[in-house]
C-alpha cells in the first residue's frame, strides 16, 4: 500500500528542514529521489509517495517485527489509517496463513 505524504509530514521524519517548505516542493522530490526516499511525486496535489521495498512493504516497515521505525513520527496517512484513504475503513494488509 504506497505511503502517500505532504511536506509536514516530511520536516516531523526529519527528512527536510522547515526552511525547506519555502523550496520549490519539486527540487525537494528530486533530493529525496535521488536518495531513494521517495519514488514518486505529485505536483498538481503536493504529494509524495514514499518508496517501497520490492514486496510493496513501506520503506519504514521492520521487516522482521513488521514494525514500523519511525511510529512516533509518523506521517498523517499513517496517523489516520483505515479512516481515510482510497478506500476508509478498509485495510489492505492480510496476514499469512501457515504454509501446511
Amino acid at each position: 500500500m504506497p505511503v502517500e505524504v505532504r511536506i509536514d509530514d516530511l520536516i516531523r521524519l526529519e527528512l527536510v528542514d522547515a526552511f525547506e517548505r519555502d523550496e520549490p516542493p519539486k527540487n525537494v522530490a528530486k533530493r529525496l529521489s535521488k536518495a531513494g526516499i521517495v519514488e514518486h511525486f505529485n505536483q498538481k496535489r503536493g504529494i509524495f509517495t514514499l518508496t517501497r521495498l520490492a514486496n510493496g512493504d513501506c520503506l519504514y516497515l521492520d521487516r522482521k517485527t513488521r514494525l514500523c521505525t519511525v511510529y512516533a513520527k509518523r506521517p498523517d496517512t499513517c496517523r489516520n489509517h483505515p479512516h481515510v484513504g482510497p478506500r476508509p475503513g478498509y485495510c489492505a494488509y492480510q496476514q499469512k496463513l501457515p504454509a501446511r
